[in-house]
C-alpha cells in the first residue's frame, strides 16, 4: 500500500492496540483502528538514491530503488548522447564508450514524483544521473583516478 504522507508501507513490525471493528453500509469488509510500527519507504524530491538497474528499454532504465522502481530517462544519464542497443540490452554512450545495462549499480537523484494511492503501479518517479557525484559506479571509480592512472 502506499500513502502519500507516509510512502510505500513495505512491512508491519509491530502490532499495537487493536480497537473494535466498523461495519461500512454496503461493504462487507471489517475495518479497525490500530496502532503499529511500520518500516516505509518514503521517497523524498532532491533526495540521492542508490540503487540497480533492473531493465533498459529503448527511452532509458528502470532502476530499483527500495520498494518501487525509478525511470531514469535517456536524456538524464550522461552528458553524452545515449543510443539503446537491443541486441545487447543495453545503453551505450556515443562518444564515451560507457554503457548502462541490466545489474549495474548506480547512484541517481530523485527529480520528479507522482504517488497513485488508488494505484500503486501506477505510481512514477523519475531520476537523473546527469550531475556531479552521481552515475554507474564504475564510472564514478573511473573519474575519481587521476589522470596518470587512467592511462596506464
Amino acid at each position: 500500500r502506499i500513502d502519500k504522507t507516509l510512502g510505500a508501507i513495505v512491512a508491519i513490525t509491530e502490532l499495537g492496540e487493536v480497537g473494535e471493528g466498523h461495519i461500512l453500509v454496503g461493504d462487507g469488509a471489517v475495518y479497525y483502528d490500530a496502532t503499529f510500527d511500520a518500516i516505509v519507504f518514503t521517497p523524498i524530491l532532491q533526495e540521492v538514491i542508490e540503487g540497480l538497474v533492473v531493465e533498459t528499454v529503448e527511452f532509458g532504465a528502470f532502476i530499483s530503488i527500495g520498494a518501487m522502481d525509478g525511470l531514469l530517462h535517456v536524456s538524464q544519464i550522461t552528458d553524452d548522447f545515449m543510443s539503446y542497443d537491443g541486441k545487447n540490452g543495453r545503453l551505450v554512450s556515443k562518444a564515451g564508450g560507457r554503457s548502462l545495462a541490466e545489474g549495474d549499480h548506480v547512484r541517481t537523484r530523485i527529480v520528479a514524483i507522482s504517488i497513485n494511492e488508488r494505484e500503486p503501479r501506477e505510481s512514477k518517479i523519475g531520476l537523473t544521473m546527469r550531475q556531479h557525484a552521481l552515475g554507474k559506479f564504475e564510472w564514478l571509480e573511473e573519474d575519481r583516478k587521476p589522470k596518470s592512472d587512467a592511462d596506464e
